[in-house]
């Protein structure tokens, strides 16, 4: 979400420092929202000799909570911030074992879920247990995710963003069906504070997916499309306090558009506009007659009109938008200036047609947040 281009009262701004740099008093500047003194300098001392001691902050749950939900307000790249306060946190801090693990993953996606009135849901597993030091990880993306199929001859079944992950399931043992598919739903591989990464495969009719159909075009149900109804992040770092939880996944709700727009839609992806372009009769011989755009919104029609029949919680860009203005307003109002990346916030579907398209952004580095997992310098280590 840097500068927006094409707005000279926004010029792009440089990439967001380091989680690393942050120094101790920006990390913890998150507990004066709670605490008030003598409290506040008591915790402030606590965590400040954690910190000089090598130790993981000393968060409590009620801290560790309001943390996490910081955490979602700082992100610059999420459009949903308006809902920040709503999000659930699992303190499961005391778990490091893959087996414990994926037991209370399950219970994520299951509250999550909700029967399709997704709940944000974020839980937490144990830190390192020194700087550097091992801790406990969640190999996949996301908790739920489609395999991706590499042939011989370099084309894919299933979803290409998904194929190194589909091969190190299947290297682990990982039995997909005896007939392979499009829409595959992949196993969690998971690795506890012993570091040997574990397979645990989804039972069936575990994860909530929704079929797509479109409400004028009967033809398009027969594509076979669908897709999961939770995004549940879970390879992202979590950072609070001056300590980093590798393990920490966490979900909102989708964003129709980053199913239809991306998903489904993207070349190097599922890639669905040719084929919808074809039942649709549109010319294809030249990008002027503007087929993609047409195929595009018909794709998005579908993907809006399915969850609601399906009665699976999702946001249009539309109301996105128009939520992530009023959470801008909210924060300025409250004194805080909000960090966002303007490619990121922006839909990817008539993104001109929104109020985040028009409006300036700046993002710049605020801690809690969430930040990329590096990978691990161990030769042969598959993350």
């Amino acid at each position: 979400m840097s500068g927006c281009p094409f707005h000279a009262s926004a010029p792009p701004a440089p990439p967001p420092p380091s989680a690393a740099r942050f120094d101790l008093a920006e990390e913890l500047r998150f507990l004066e929202e709670i605490h008030e003194q003598p409290a506040l300098s008591l915790r402030l001392a606590e965590c400040r000799a954690a910190h000089a001691a090598s130790r993981p902050a000393p968060l409590d749950s009620a801290e560790l909570r309001h943390a996490a939900r910081v955490a979602w307000r700082n992100h610059s790249r999420c459009i949903g911030r308006l809902h920040w306060r709503s999000l659930e946190v699992r303190d499961h801090r005391h778990l490091d074992d893959a087996e414990q693990m994926a037991a209370s993953l399950r219970e994520h996606l299951a509250l999550a879920q909700n029967d399709g009135a997704v709940r944000s849901i974020m839980t937490v597993f144990a830190p390192p247990d020194r700087p550097g030091g091992p801790a406990p990880r969640i190999v996949n993306h996301q908790l739920c995710a489609y395999a991706g199929y590499r042939a011989a001859d370099g084309s894919v079944l299933g979803d290409p963003k998904n194929v190194r992950l589909t091969a190190l399931a299947l290297e682990l043992g990982w039995r997909p069906p005896t007939e392979r598919g499009r829409f595959d739903l992949l196993p969690w591989i998971i690795a506890g504070r012993d570091g040997a990464p574990r397979l645990f495969p989804l039972p069936p009719g575990f994860v909530r997916e929704v079929p797509l159909r479109h409400p004028e075009h009967a033809w398009f149900e027969k594509l076979g499309l669908r897709w999961y109804a939770v995004p549940a992040i879970s390879d992202r770092v979590f950072r609070a306090a001056g300590t980093d939880f590798p393990a920490a996944p966490f979900n909102g709700w989708y964003m129709g558009t980053e199913i239809g727009a991306r998903n489904l839609a993207d070349r190097d992806r599922y890639d669905q506009l040719p084929v919808i372009a074809e039942k649709l009769g549109l010319d294809r011989r030249r990008p002027r007659s503007l087929w993609q755009d047409r195929a595009l919104v018909e794709l998005n029609v579908a993907v809006l009109h399915s969850f609601e029949a399906e009665g699976v919680k999702l946001v249009d860009h539309h109301a996105a938008s128009a939520e992530f203005m009023k959470f801008l307003e909210r924060e300025q109002k409250s004194g805080r200036e909000v960090s966002a990346r303007w490619d990121w916030i922006i839909p990817p579907l008539s993104p001109a047609t929104t109020e985040v398209f028009h409006t300036p952004m700046r993002e710049f580095a605020l801690s809690p947040d969430f930040h990329a997992r590096e990978p691990d310098a161990t030769p042969g280590c598959p993350f």
